[in-house]
């Protein structure tokens, strides 16, 4: 076979197929194959018909239409599946191919995958892409981290098929080595899980509080969308309350309160655990997506379970616009959160992360696309090695504004029995923040009275532990074998 396809992918799902045709659209030749395979002939006679697509029946075939070096991106389901084709496809590349799993693989197992083939004389990319199947099409947002001597050779091609900004800056950049990649698609992730989670409270504010019909909902999104909180997310919640079906309803009203999840957000929560950042909002997030799926235990609580009734307010504006305001400054915490996530996992990993770089990257084409993404790279911009950024100038101006909105939504909410425990865990996160002098000594007092954890002092370097003999009883052993007070 000739070997004239710039690239070749495998899996012809949704994602598959559209990031085929983008491809294509914009100039290269792309071979394509699919275990199934009649899922090949499928796409050759349909969508990809007349096109520069090449239908492979075996991955023998499929590596035999590449040009070298070869490059292979695999858009199939994460975890076993990835490590079975990556040995099927192994034994017929060569030294200085490259293997790219475009799919949304834990940052992990893309640490694992880069170092085995690395071994081997192979370059491998963890590419995170987010759009959907519409991104995917026509344009996505693409993350691409592993193996650094891959990027001169993908570049082209992903830069050519990515979004771009208003300014024509393609949304896609190398992120960094072995699994940068993933773990920057994971944090983006994370961050949606919030900023939808944030979306869903303030529409349950507005319709079981200000008891505000779907298509006054969708009035106030849209003009929402105008302003600050321009964004993917809130336009689709635009569309989604404005529409209605044949019959004239609105299939939102129907759909079960029982949300699913592919367990990125649960993973993003998991890293910061492990780095010991707070990553509250996200994980709120996540809680709130297993708590929905008790749907009917819920029920059985809402029979027996006594709470304040939602009263509506008599003058709703202004809690539309404290909503405004609350829902914002909640979001720029989903940010600052996910940031210092990817700041700490970084200083552990030893990835050189470009933050400004990141946010430009998630300006168009992703699903968490929003127009104050500009100020986020600025702030990175004027400040690369910024610790929070609710300390840069423009994000703390944008707080203060909001706070006194932000805490009248929060009580209004426990007033009503109206649950928001992302917004509420925003404004807590805030608040603990800001706090010079937080409760962590009693915490600190008790450990050490109960198990000798010791502890540090205010008037003492830090790093210099002492164990204070609570009791009175007991000898002078510490868990640390440190001084005593």
């Amino acid at each position: 076979m000739k070997q004239n396809a710039d690239i070749g992918v495998v899996g012809l799902g949704v994602m598959g197929e559209n990031l085929i045709l983008n491809m294509e659209s914009k100039g290269f030749t792309v071979a394509c194959y699919n275990r199934t395979l009649s899922k090949v002939d499928a796409f050759v006679r349909g969508r990809a018909a007349g096109k520069n697509i090449i239908g492979c029946r075996s991955v023998e075939e499929l590596i035999g239409a590449l040009k070298k070096p070869r490059r292979v991106m695999c858009m199939i389901k994460a975890g076993r599946p990835v490590d079975e084709f990556i040995a099927a496809v192994v034994p017929f590349l060569e030294t200085g191919d490259i293997l790219i799993d475009g799919g949304n693989s834990h940052f992990s197992d893309t640490i694992r995958r880069t170092q085995e083939m690395e071994s081997k004389g192979l370059l491998f990319v963890g590419a995170g892409i987010s759009g959907g199947q519409e991104g995917a099409l026509k344009g996505p947002s693409i993350m691409p981290g592993g193996s650094p001597g891959a990027w001169e050779w993908i570049r082209p091609i992903f830069q050519t098929i990515c979004a771009f900004t208003d300014k024509g800056e393609p949304c896609c950049d190398w992120v960094g080595s072995d699994g940068a990649g993933h773990f920057v698609k994971m944090v983006h992730n994370g961050i949606e899980y919030a900023d939808m989670q944030l979306i869903g409270e303030t529409y349950q504010m507005m319709k079981d509080g200000l008891h505000l019909s779907n298509a006054e909902m969708a009035r106030v999104f849209a003009r929402w969308n105008q302003g600050p909180l321009d964004s993917y997310l809130i336009e689709i919640t635009h569309h989604i309350l404005n529409y209605k079906d044949e019959a004239g309803r609105c299939p939102l009203d129907r759909i079960l309160d029982a949300a699913g999840q592919k367990g990125t957000g649960k993973w993003a929560v998991a890293a910061a655990l492990d780095v010991g950042r707070p990553l509250t909002l996200i994980a709120e997030a996540v809680y709130a997506r297993f708590l929905s799926a008790l749907k009917e235990e819920r029920l059985a609580a809402s029979r027996s379970l006594a709470g304040p009734r939602a009263v509506s307010e008599k003058e709703p504006a202004p809690l539309v616009d404290d909503l405004e305001q609350a829902l914002y400054a909640s979001r720029l915490v989903a940010y600052a959160q996910g940031f210092q996530l990817m700041r700490a996992m970084a200083a552990q990993q030893g990835w050189a992360l470009n933050y400004g770089r990141i946010a430009r990257m998630w300006r168009n084409g992703c699903i968490i696309r929003a127009a104050f993404l500009d100020r986020i790279k600025e702030a990175f911009d004027a400040e690369p090695d910024l610790g929070n950024l609710l300390l840069a100038p423009f994000f703390k101006k944008s707080v203060k504004k909001a706070q006194g909105a932000w805490r009248r939504v929060v009580v209004s909410g426990v007033q009503q029995g109206i649950p928001l425990p992302a917004i509420s865990a925003a404004l807590a996160y805030y608040d603990g923040y800001r706090t010079a002098r937080l409760p962590a000594n009693l915490l600190q007092a008790q450990r050490d009275y109960f198990g000798a954890h010791t502890y540090e002092r205010l008037d003492k370097p830090r790093g210099v532990f002492f164990h204070t003999r609570w009791t009175g009883r007991g000898g002078n052993t510490a868990s640390s074998g440190h001084a005593f007070g």
